[in-house]
């Protein structure tokens, strides 16, 4: 416990304090909901209302494609990236924790997540009023990030549930191999419930572009907003609300469940690198959906996220390799793959904020920096954090969502941030927006962190977290699931 309260000292100083968001500083970045209704003529003389905005059908199109590409990257993607990664008698039990975590987390979602993830209330949580989805037809509507441009929202529901379903998933690679699989579910109701749905609303729950008509209504707009949106903090698509979020909930999962038996003295070598370059490859494909979409209109904003989660991920992946050749004599797949996913998390944040360059400088730097994350600063550490969670989603988002508030400079080619009461991209003040930029991931540590400890040690107190030494010995696709991943 004394090493677990360590990590989360260290890991916790980094939030500091800053000014208040205000109108005219840079906002942060992807939507909530923003249900826009029709208005009504008030009397026969008075001028007739403007019609309510109707969805674009291209828009619709590529944030419902958007969202398939994200499930796609949770099954199989994920799931095949860390089967490949376990010992073979693990293989199945991986595949299942992820297959059904993304069942559970999406049922959940639309069930309450949604609703206190994206709807008008606290800094901190929304309220219940769409349980179950309540209200949402086919003709409700959600803003977008253009004035007068909105999109289905149930389009919107379904691309934002992809993202809680995956980024629960990623958190089962740090205690691969031994856990129980009733605790793993309990675990991530808890979690879920606590901690994502809540980090959702705080960096991304907004009144919508259309509310900002000037500076009065931009500041009793803002003030309805999530408690890191009204601190200015950028995040284009979950380098805090996922990755770093999920990487400080595996790795306490890793301190308080403890280290696998035999580690560090007996092979524990990925059983299929087939498998991990097949699954990288898919996440890498998917992400496009994951960053691209997040700019919830097919605009030229969504084409810069690709471009730059194409490229940043490429020299992560050289960088990576490149350096891992010079230290150890040779090339890795494994290192490859590594390589490209933690380039993937490091511009999640920052894909539609930076230029080009800014996207080839972070993923230049997340490949070798996230190298050390999983070599040295995992034996810092001294948790069996079995699949890298930490080392690659931790370290990853941390970068990359500090580096945002580098990057989205529009000296250093990145796009600024849009004033919506002027109508034009605000002044830019790098120091400020690092400022923001470490609220965000100092929140994000601390609540992650305090919520995770609490929901293992219930869940260990009521069901137990691991299971029994013989079972785990013996592989947990036999003993906790009944089948073989092969059969030779």
């Amino acid at each position: 416990m004394k090493r677990l309260f360590a990590v989360l000292a260290v890991l916790g100083a980094v939030a500091i304090g800053a000014p208040a968001w205000a109108e005219d500083k840079p906002t942060a970045a992807p939507a909530a909901t923003a249900v826009v209704p029709a208005a009504a003529a008030a009397d026969a003389a008075a001028p007739a209302a403007a019609p309510a905005p109707v969805a674009n059908k291209g828009d619709n199109a590529w944030v419902m494609t958007s969202a398939a590409l994200v499930i796609l990257m949770s099954i199989p993607g994920l799931a095949l990236f860390y089967g490949g990664l376990v010992r073979s008698k693990n293989m199945l039990s991986v595949l299942m924790q992820v297959f059904v975590t993304f069942s559970l987390i999406s049922v959940l979602w639309v069930v309450y997540g949604y609703s206190l993830a994206f709807t008008e209330g606290g800094g901190f949580f929304g309220v219940f009023d769409k349980l179950f989805l309540k209200g949402i037809t086919v003709d409700s509507v959600a803003a977008t990030f253009s004035k007068g441009v909105v999109i289905s929202e149930l389009a919107y529901v379904i691309f934002q549930g992809a993202f809680a379903a995956i980024t629960c998933g990623l958190i089962v690679g740090a205690f691969a191999e031994r856990a129980k699989f009733a605790a793993i579910l309990v675990f991530m109701v808890i979690w879920f419930s606590l901690s994502y749905v809540p980090m959702a609303h705080m960096v991304w729950y907004w009144a919508g572009p259309d509310a900002y008509v000037d500076a009065a209504a931009g500041e009793a707009a803002t003030a309805t907003a999530g408690f890191l949106f009204q601190k200015g903090a950028l995040d284009f698509a979950g380098g805090t609300v996922v990755h770093i979020n999920a990487a400080i909930a595996g790795l306490i999962g890793a301190i308080v469940i403890g280290k696998r038996i035999g580690y560090g003295r007996e092979s524990m070598a990925p059983h299929s690198l087939t498998f991990t370059m097949i699954g990288a490859s898919l996440l890498w494909f998917g992400w496009f959906g994951f960053n691209a979409g997040s700019a919830l209109e097919a605009s030229g904003g969504a084409a810069l996220a690709m471009v730059n989660t194409w490229v940043a991920t490429a020299c992560a992946a050289m960088s990576w390799m490149l350096a891992e050749w010079m230290l150890k004599g040779k090339p890795s797949m494994l290192g490859a793959a590594s390589g490209a996913v933690a380039g993937l998390v490091a511009i999640t944040p920052a894909a539609g904020f930076v230029g080009v360059m800014g996207a080839i400088c972070i993923g230049l730097l997340a490949g070798v920096i996230c190298l050390w994350g999983v070599n040295g600063l995992k034996r810092m550490f001294g948790a069996d954090d079995s699949l890298d969670v930490f080392g690659v989603h931790g370290v990853g988002g941390i970068l990359g969502a500090i580096l945002t508030g580098v990057f989205a400079d529009p000296s250093l080619g990145g796009t600024g941030v849009y004033d919506y009461v002027a109508n034009k991209v605000g002044d830019y003040d790098m120091t400020a927006q690092l400022i923001s930029q470490l609220w965000g991931v100092g929140t994000v540590i601390v609540w992650s962190g305090i919520v995770s400890l609490v929901a293992f040690k219930l869940v260990d107190m009521v069901i137990g977290l691991r299971v029994p030494e013989e079972e785990e010995r013996e592989g947990l696709d036999i003993t906790s699931h009944g089948e073989s991943a092969y059969h030779y």
